[in-house]
């Protein structure tokens, strides 16, 4: 069986590749993706090319359903809802890796679990404790979950820090305690309040080295910076004797930190409703639409974009 797929170039952009699959091995299944979300990875990788170093797969979000089962697979059945996959149409997998989604109401497009288990890892990384303030540098996709998984464990403060205005309403309404625009007229008397705070965990999801300056200006002595973005490049700065002088603690809670497998709490926060995708998929685009949307989307072209998630056609 035959199936469309999208491929990263040199000096970026993307094109479309054809590729086939066979009936799934003993212990495995086939799945039929069916939507898969856009990292921020994905746009790197399309803005860049692949000579850049740090590709990306064709993407890494992805939801489908069993279609298929391989020889000695018993405890899967046929239409199971799966989390994993790219923007590949089918794939063949080992049936005991699956991570199966429960019954559901929500769309494909907003059970994207992998951004999701990224966000447990991070939250398990803040080592945060009952009472302590924490600031989130960068309200995007990511930052935005992370508010609707930390509100509600505790914190004294839970101040939202970003660019854009509307993504700061959003992170309030997700249960943040206060919001500021850093480029707002101002902001340098708000990050004097915010040095003044005590605040005990930064966790910095911008990506920026904007971003990573700002949590190191308002963490406080001895405080945690929860390094979640990914500055993409091979270098970034940073000054050793603030870090020095202020005792500043690091931590870097990529997906490689995970301090146990993230995959099913993050099910179960999706499953509840504590981590809601509904008002973050901002666009959802046919396969065939991906080249377009993604020149517009790397381009700043694309309004009001918080997450894009690519539903595959055949």
């Amino acid at each position: 069986m035959k199936y469309k797929n999208i491929r990263y170039v040199p000096g970026g952009g993307a094109e479309f590749v054809e590729h086939e699959i066979d009936d799934p091995g003993p212990g495995q299944v086939q799945i039929e993706n069916t939507a898969c979300g856009i990292c921020s990875w994905d746009l790197q990788t399309f803005r860049v090319g692949t000579n850049a170093g740090a590709t990306a797969p064709p993407g890494h979000e992805g939801v489908g359903y069993v279609t298929k089962l391989g020889p000695g697979v018993t405890d899967v059945e046929i239409g199971q809802r799966v989390a994993g996959g790219g923007f590949g149409r089918y794939r063949n997998a080992p049936a005991r890796s699956l991570y199966k989604i429960p019954d559901s109401n929500l769309a494909d497009q907003h059970w994207v679990v992998e951004p999701a288990s990224c966000v447990v890892t991070g939250i398990d990384c803040c080592r945060i404790k009952v009472g302590e303030r924490l600031a989130m540098v960068g309200c995007g996709f990511m930052g935005l979950m992370m508010v609707q998984g930390l509100q509600g464990m505790g914190l004294d403060q839970l101040i939202a820090l970003d660019v854009d205005d509307r993504r700061l309403e959003l992170a309030q309404e997700f249960g943040a305690t206060e919001a500021h625009n850093v480029t707002a007229d101002g902001f340098d008397e708000v990050k004097r309040d915010l040095q003044s705070r005590g605040i005990d965990v930064v966790v910095d999801t911008s990506g920026a080295q904007s971003g990573l300056d700002l949590a190191t200006d308002i963490v406080r002595r001895a405080g945690l910076i929860n390094l979640f973005g990914w500055i993409k490049g091979t270098e970034a700065t940073f000054n050793p004797s603030t870090w020095h002088g202020k005792a500043i603690s690091l931590v870097n809670s990529s997906p490689g930190a995970q301090l146990r497998d993230p995959f099913p709490p993050a099910i179960r926060l999706i499953q509840k409703g504590i981590i809601d995708l509904r008002p973050l998929v901002t666009h959802v685009v046919p396969l065939d639409e991906f080249p377009s949307f993604m020149s517009e989307a790397t381009t700043g072209q694309v309004d009001g974009y918080i997450k894009g998630v690519i539903t595959t056609g055949a």
